[in-house]
C-alpha cells in the first residue's frame, strides 16, 4: 500500500523530541517508583544520517539533557497535588542507574523515507518468581512515519543468567565473517532483522534471507528442538525443505504454528544462500 511521503527531512530537534516521546510511552509504574527505558536505538533514513552525522555526539548529549528535564517535569507535583486536592499521585520516575544509553544508526529498510524516525528502547523489569532469577525486558517501538506517530510495546521473558551454559551452539559465516552463536534461552528468532523485527541471531547477508526467517524453540521438558519456518524463500534442514508456517488468507499473512523437529547435529539452510551448523549441548 502506498504511503504519503514525509513532509520534511528529520532535524536534530525532531530526533530529540521522538526520543523523549519514546521514554514517555515506555514508562512502567511500580508500587514505589516508575521505571523508564534506559537503552535507545534510533534509526534514521540514510539521507538524514548523512546530514546529521557531524553533530550526532551533540544530538545525543542534548537528548540526554532533554530526558533528564522531562523526568524532572513529570515528577513535579501538580498544583492540585501540592494543595492536597488530589490524593492520587503516580510514583516518581527513576532515572536509569547507568544513565541514558543512546545510539543513532542508519535505517537500511527499503520502505523508509527522509524524515522517518524509528526508535527501539529497552527497559529491564524486576524479576518475578515464575521467571526464576532473571528479569523481563520491555521493548518499546515508536515511529514517526510520514508524519504519523505510532507506538508498540512487547514484553520478553528473560534469557538465562550471564554465564549460564548454552543449550545449543550455532556456527555460521555471513558477510561479517565466521561466527559462533550461543543459544542460552528456550526460543530464539533468526533472520536479517530490521524495523519491527526483533532477532536474537541477526544475520548480515543477502535480502533472500527474510528479516524474521525462522524461530528455533527448545522444549524444556524433553530437551528437543523445533523449527518454525516464517520465511519467504524457505528453510532446509539437512537439505530437506521445512514446511512453511505461513499462509495468506484474503491477502492477510497468518502463522499456522507449524514446527519441525530438529535433530543434533544438523545443517540449516536459509533460502539456499546461508547455512547454519546447529549442535545441541543439552542432555535432556
Amino acid at each position: 500500500m502506498d504511503r504519503p511521503a514525509a513532509t520534511a527531512p528529520a532535524s536534530a530537534r525532531d530526533v530529540i523530541v521522538q526520543i523523549v516521546r519514546n521514554m514517555r510511552e515506555g514508562l512502567e509504574p511500580l508500587r514505589y517508583s516508575t521505571l523508564a527505558p534506559a537503552v535507545y536505538h534510533v534509526y534514521l533514513h540514510p539521507d538524514d544520517m548523512d546530514r546529521l552525522r557531524g553533530i550526532l555526539p551533540r544530538v545525543i548529549e542534548e537528548a540526554r539533557r532533554a530526558l533528564d528535564a522531562e523526568v524532572e517535569t513529570l515528577n513535579r507535583a501538580s498544583l492540585a497535588q501540592r494543595l492536597k486536592i488530589s490524593r492520587h499521585r503516580d510514583p516518581k520516575i527513576a532515572v536509569p542507574e547507568g544513565g541514558w544509553q543512546i545510539g543513532i544508526l542508519e535505517n537500511t529498510d527499503d520502505d523508509v523515507d527522509p524524515g522517518d524516525i524509528v526508535i527501539y528502547s529497552e527497559l529491564a523489569l524486576p524479576s518475578k518468581p515464575e521467571y526464576g532469577a532473571g528479569s523481563m525486558t520491555k521493548r518499546i517501538a515508536t515511529r514517526r512515519m510520514a508524519g504519523a506517530e505510532t507506538t508498540a510495546q512487547k514484553y520478553e521473558p528473560p534469557a538465562a543468567p550471564a554465564g549460564s551454559p548454552a543449550c545449543a551452539v550455532i556456527e555460521y559465516e555471513d558477510n561479517g565473517g565466521r561466527k559462533t552463536f550461543q543459544m542460552t534461552k528456550n526460543e530464539i528468532v533468526v533472520g536479517r532483522g530490521g524495523r519491527d523485527y526483533w532477532t536474537d541471531l541477526k544475520l548480515d547477508t543477502l535480502p533472500d534471507v527474510s528479516r524474521e526467517h525462522f524461530r528455533l524453540r527448545r522444549d524444556a521438558a524433553t530437551g528437543k528442538f523445533f523449527l518454525k519456518d516464517l520465511s519467504r524463500l524457505g528453510t532446509t534442514i539437512d537439505g530437506r525443505k521445512a514446511p512453511s508456517s505461513i499462509e495468506f488468507v484474503d491477502g492477510e499473512k497468518r502463522d499456522r504454528n507449524v514446527e519441525t523437529e530438529v535433530a543434533s547435529p544438523t545443517r540449516i539452510g536459509l533460502a539456499d544462500v546461508l547455512y547454519l551448523e546447529f549442535r545441541s549441548t543439552s542432555n535432556g
